[in-house]
């Protein structure tokens, strides 16, 4: 069966953006500057990506509005919008769990939960994450997105692994 895997990163104090979305402090400290870290072996384990229509339209339209950055795979956004599905983005308002459910049953590499916090949320309520890999930044925000809002669902998570680069730390759960 396949892995359902929330692979992100948050600031020191646990948001994964600003209040405005921006994500222009999403970078290490600048002490290993060459270093690619864990992103490049993580996304070859994945040919499936899911996320919300926020983080679609952030990603299509800010940070590389050139072309689709995640060509090659399929990326389902989940959205209530009527929207056209192409080739390698599939535009749809299923129930996220149905569609995971049926996706972790199918053939294929991992499934990266790409975000944004509402649905990592409901995926965290419905049990539905495998894997959480969470970089943390060397920033402080303050304020902004949090990424953890529902307070009143409890996961006991063990920890698989850990990493630094660049001022950044990986930490890799799963549940126990």
């Amino acid at each position: 069966m396949r892995k359902a895997v929330l692979y992100i990163a948050m600031s020191l104090d646990g948001f994964i953006a600003e209040l405005s979305g921006g994500v222009d402090w999403l970078k290490g400290d600048g002490s290993e500057p060459d270093t690619l870290g864990s992103y490049p072996a993580f996304y070859e384990k994945v040919d499936t990506i899911i996320l919300g229509y926020t983080t679609y339209h952030q990603v299509a339209t800010e940070l590389f509005p050139e072309k689709w950055i995640y060509s090659g795979k399929k990326s389902y956004v989940l959205t209530h919008k009527d929207l056209q599905s192409t080739e390698d983005i599939v535009f749809t308002d299923r129930h996220m769990s149905e569609l995971l459910r049926e996706l972790k049953n199918a053939e294929g590499g991992d499934i990266w939960i790409c975000g944004g916090a509402d649905i990592v949320n409901q995926l965290l309520e419905l049990d539905l994450i495998d894997s959480f890999c969470i970089s943390v930044i060397p920033t402080i925000l303050g304020e902004g997105i949090s990424l953890f809002q529902n307070k009143r669902v409890r996961k006991d998570l063990r920890l698989i692994s850990t990493c630094s680069y660049d001022g950044i730390v990986d930490l890799v759960y799963e549940p126990r």
